[in-house]
């Protein structure tokens, strides 16, 4: 163990610095964060909810969280409660034993709701399709206002249909 930690402060930390944000990166963000002022003019709040997904969906919703994408710097949160949220972020196909939580989560939610489907699975059901242990796409349970196809999304294109989503409240003149 002593000549590990020797060898530790002799070498000191070894990394690289974190890439730069791309401009195009860089565009898109301010043009999210302007979009999201103006049609709320505070920070979204969302709710997620995995209604059966392989996790490759939140692995990218977990992605949109890191320094890189800086989320909470685009006025976005996520949030514990259906209660305190703007929209609610739903993955995967929906499983027969996820269908009620899923219907609770979208009641408990304050009008208007935005429901975003992400991955391939939510908007289409996916590999998964509909079957005695899956009700299919998101739609087929709750109303869906935007789907993000994909086998994960990119990022990017999560915090697209999250735009998209509040594009639409703000165009259909009802703010969240």
């Amino acid at each position: 163990m002593i000549p590990i930690m020797l060898k530790i402060a002799k070498t000191g930390l070894l990394g690289e610095p974190p890439p730069e944000p791309s401009d195009e990166l860089r565009a898109r963000a301010a043009e999210i964060q302007s979009g999201i002022l103006e049609a709320l003019g505070r920070a979204l709040v969302i709710r997620h909810v995995d209604a059966g997904s392989c996790n490759g969906c939140e692995l990218e919703i977990h992605a949109i969280n890191n320094p890189y994408y800086n989320l909470e710097g685009l006025g976005i949160r996520f949030a514990a409660s259906p209660r305190h949220a703007d929209m609610l972020l739903v993955t995967g196909p929906v499983s027969v034993n996820m269908e009620r939580a899923l219907c609770i989560a979208y009641e408990a939610m304050p009008g208007p709701k935005l429901v975003v489907a992400i991955g391939e699975c939510g908007c289409t059901g996916g590999i998964f399709g509909e079957s005695y242990a899956s009700r299919g796409r998101v739609s087929n349970v709750i109303p869906v206002d935007v789907a993000v196809p994909g086998c994960p999304p990119r990022p990017i294109e999560i915090l697209r249909g999250i735009l998209t989503a509040i594009r639409s409240t703000q165009t259909a003149g009802k703010a969240p």
